[in-house]
């Protein structure tokens, strides 16, 4: 950030990514330009939350002064808009990390994925959070004065930009604690200057504000709109959640949702509920129809509000949802939780763990409702929040099986990633006789689709689940059966399809074990510790030989996985399974001159064949160079 100085005046550059922002946003959302102004009104009123939050605790914040507004003006003459509000304030500091930088963890990330596509861009600068930055979607210059509550001297801070690469600040006087925003307007804004034109957005977006929107008075005198001293509030200036459902229109809700989501488009679907009894409080729950830019980041917690009896108390609660549940938007309001509530009281309260079972069991419950009636929404919802609805298996004991129901998966079903296979799916097309759900892991769909470890599956028929996002290896470790039926790696352990063989292939795989141990003692030999065990194979049809891990021992995948971490795995050896059919292995048999050879580069094989890199590649292409010339001798 660079920074020149000319008496008490600062020029700052703005962070990378706010310049990135602010030159994307005026194409991308210009479209929609309305926004502008709900955005800063949304900020206006969590300013006012804020304040009367930390008076709780401290009542002179208010300054002999306890009305909390929002104020909306404009000067034709002068070609400004002004959005003020007697809210909390910042200070000097805050000035610059709210208004100059953009700390999200994920941001850098975030504006790779931009494309310069208008219309594409605009949804990914919805999910992040359009913000002050709004502003200039309008404004040529935007001018803030403010002045932190209980800040001594007056001493307020003005900040300036005109949306290029750099801001201006100096301390000034202000009398009173807020902030005033003023927008100098684009000379193609001249709607903006008229009172009906912000009433009607003002009404369109804001209605729901807690806080009184003011603007003056207006009457139509010969032929014009002329102000008046006295004002008026705009917006309906009550709790939205507090009022009845039949009250409450569907456009009402979904612009509600906008501004306590930060969100540009409409949720997916919504529940509001009073719940009575020895808890009593209201919840309006949104699951959103697009995920977060930082969806990812399990500390990134801002989905609820909390309030008590109207009162804001916080942001992102996060003791009022499970993690696995952090896209969830909407708020909480608690009629018996004490005003002065604090994060630590939350985390040993019984009545938090009242409410946030309650509002998980609402959560689940539209999901629930949403698979089972309107498919094409859930796999909207699916797409954007399914791998961290998984999370919930190995998190949330009480609801595992709830969200097992809800899980949906790729299969060899359909063989597409695309596909939304739920469990109870799988179990419908059960063969008969077959008593378990099988499943492989990898790190992609195509390693999955393809693992030769799904041979015989294929061969016979029986459907196999391809898990090839990371938090699969976590479920699959927590999720040991479903409905009855036990969950089965296709990759661990001994090859038992039950009912699905019959006495003779059981016969005649024993008798096979039986001629080629003299094989697999020699092949074990020679590969040493690299491998715990060297069998005959029944999963493989086409593939020489394959790596299975030991019933008890981590997965290959699972392994890979911790170490791309900079996590600690167990060191396991795998089990190598030989094809007895394959021409490979019958070459094995009568191989003496290169046998360790041979050996090596099958070994070298399966663990390239799931996914695992090999320890000493240069000796793996070595030794396929000297066969080749071997062969072709």
């Amino acid at each position: 950030m660079t920074t020149s100085t000319t008496a008490s005046r600062e020029t700052l550059g703005f962070q990378t990514e706010v310049k990135q922002l602010l030159q994307l946003m005026i194409h991308s959302l210009y479209s929609n330009r309305e926004i502008f102004l709900r955005e800063l009104i949304s900020n206006a009123s969590d300013a006012c939350d804020k304040l009367r939050f930390e008076a709780l605790h401290n009542d002179a914040l208010y300054e002999n002064q306890s009305d909390l507004y929002i104020r909306v003006s404009f000067d034709k003459a002068a070609r400004t808009l002004t959005i003020s509000d007697s809210g909390i304030g910042m200070s000097r500091d805050e000035v610059i990390a709210n208004l100059g930088t953009i700390a999200k963890s994920g941001t850098r990330d975030f504006f790779c994925k931009l494309s310069g596509d208008q219309q594409k861009d605009a949804h990914l600068i919805g999910q992040f959070g359009v913000g002050f930055y709004s502003a200039f979607i309008v404004a040529e210059k935007v001018s803030v004065l403010t002045r932190r509550a209980g800040e001594k001297s007056d001493q307020g801070v003005r900040w300036e930009s005109d949306g290029g690469g750099e801001f201006s600040i100096e301390m000034v006087e202000k009398a009173t604690r807020g902030t005033e925003i003023t927008l100098h307007l684009r000379a193609d804004q001249d709607d903006l200057l008229a009172g009906y034109k912000l009433r009607e957005i003002i009404r369109k977006y804001s209605n729901h504000i807690v806080q009184p929107i003011l603007m003056n008075k207006e009457e139509w005198k010969d032929g014009k709109y002329e102000t008046l001293a006295e004002d008026e509030t705009v917006n309906q200036a009550s709790a939205l959640w507090a009022r009845s459902k039949n009250d409450i229109t569907e456009e009402e809700y979904k612009e509600f949702y906008k501004h306590v989501g930060h969100d540009y488009g409409d949720p997916l679907a919504w529940s509001h509920a009073r719940v009575e009894g020895r808890q009593e409080y209201t919840q309006l729950l949104y699951i959103p129809a697009r995920a977060p830019f930082d969806l990812y980041d399990r500390q990134a917690r801002h989905g609820i509000k909390l309030y008590v009896r109207r009162v804001f108390i916080m942001d992102d609660a996060e003791q009022l949802m499970p993690s696995y549940l952090r896209f969830v938007r909407g708020i909480v309001d608690s009629a018996d939780l004490p005003l002065n509530v604090s994060r630590e009281i939350l985390q040993e309260s019984k009545d938090i763990e009242t409410i946030r079972k309650g509002c998980t069991g609402k959560v689940l419950g539209m999901l629930s409702d949403m698979a089972e009636n309107d498919k094409e929404k859930y796999a909207t919802f699916w797409g954007q929040f399914g791998q961290v609805l998984k999370e919930g298996i190995g998190e949330d004991a009480v609801n595992k099986d709830k969200i097992a129901a809800l899980a949906r998966f790729a299969s060899t079903h359909a063989d597409n990633a695309e596909e939304a296979v739920s469990l109870r799916d799988y179990i419908a097309r059960m063969k008969d006789g077959q008593e378990k759900i099988y499943y492989v892991t990898a790190d992609s769909f195509n390693a999955a689709k393809n693992s030769p470890h799904l041979e015989v599956f294929r061969k016979k028929g029986i459907e196999v689940l391809l898990l090839s996002n990371r938090v699969d290896e976590w479920m699959v470790n927590n999720l040991f059966e479903f409905e009855g039926k036990s969950l089965s790696s296709v990759a661990k352990g001994g090859l038992d399809l039950g009912a699905l063989e019959d006495a003779a292939e059981k016969q005649a795989q024993e008798k096979q074990a039986d001629e080629f141990k003299p094989l697999t003692e020699r092949i074990k030999a020679s590969l040493g510790d690299k491998v715990k065990e060297v069998r005959i194979t029944h999963r493989l049809t086409d593939s020489p030989a394959c790596l299975v891990a030991d019933e008890h021992d981590m997965s290959g995948n699972l392994a890979r996985l911790l170490k791309a971490a900079g996590q600690k795995a167990p060191n396991s050896q795998p089990i190598l399974e030989i094809n007895p059919t394959h021409p490979v292995v019958t070459r094995l048999q009568a191989e003496s001159a290169h046998f360790d050879d041979w050996t090596a580069v099958l070994f070298d094989q399966a663990m390239l064949a799931e996914g695992g890199q090999l320890d000493d590649p240069a000796g793996f292409v070595k030794r396929i160079n000297q066969l080749m010339l071997e062969m072709g001798k």
